[in-house]
């Protein structure tokens, strides 16, 4: 129903922002990425989702489409509200959100505060073809940034290590690293098994 809001902006907070329009302040509930993207100056325009529930109706405020849309991907799942949504944009960018889903990366879904592991296999499940598609991702080029996890898994198992604590720890250090090569991998697993 209101796609934006364009306005002044009375009121900045990591959490929701006021903008006033014609006369009227509306509340709009933020991710801290929108917070990060939002200029200080007065005039500020924010893409809108209405949530229309029994008793209360609420809107919430993104700097960019992709970030909506992301968004209202994360909403359509079952067990993911938008309370919840947020929470993950605001720990995660779009594109982090965006790229752990389409790469199948349940433990940086699951990094995020209350998200466990059924909830992030969920939210892959469903989403993922969804953003492969909607993004034009290939599969292929997305997946190429796992090889250097499954080089290191495999050369932690050579020395003797269980696959499964193995990937624990490799996939923690990803989580912190992400483009950490195979040797840091390797090294700062051993450091943690």
């Amino acid at each position: 129903m209101i796609t934006h809001i364009q306005g002044k902006l009375t009121e900045k907070n990591p959490t929701h922002v006021v903008l006033e329009c014609n006369g009227v302040g509306y509340m709009l509930n933020i991710s801290l990425h929108t917070f990060s993207q939002i200029p200080d100056n007065e005039n500020l325009k924010l893409f809108t989702h209405l949530q229309v529930k029994e008793d209360s109706h609420t809107l919430y405020g993104f700097s960019s489409l992709a970030e909506r849309e992301i968004f209202r991907l994360l909403i359509s799942v079952s067990g993911i509200g938008a309370s919840t949504a947020r929470t993950m944009l605001s720990s995660l960018t779009p594109k982090q959100v965006r790229e752990g889903i389409a790469s199948n990366d349940v433990a940086l879904i699951q990094s995020i505060k209350g998200i466990g592991a059924k909830t992030a296999q969920r939210v892959i499940i469903d989403l993922k073809d969804k953003i492969l598609k909607i993004y034009d991702i290939d599969e292929v080029s997305v997946s190429q940034g796992n090889t250097n996890k499954d080089e290191a898994l495999s050369a932690l198992e050579v020395l003797g290590f269980a696959k499964k604590q193995a990937e624990r720890v490799v996939d923690k250090i990803i989580v912190v690293q992400p483009d950490a090569d195979v040797e840091t991998i390797i090294k700062q697993a051993l450091k943690n098994l």
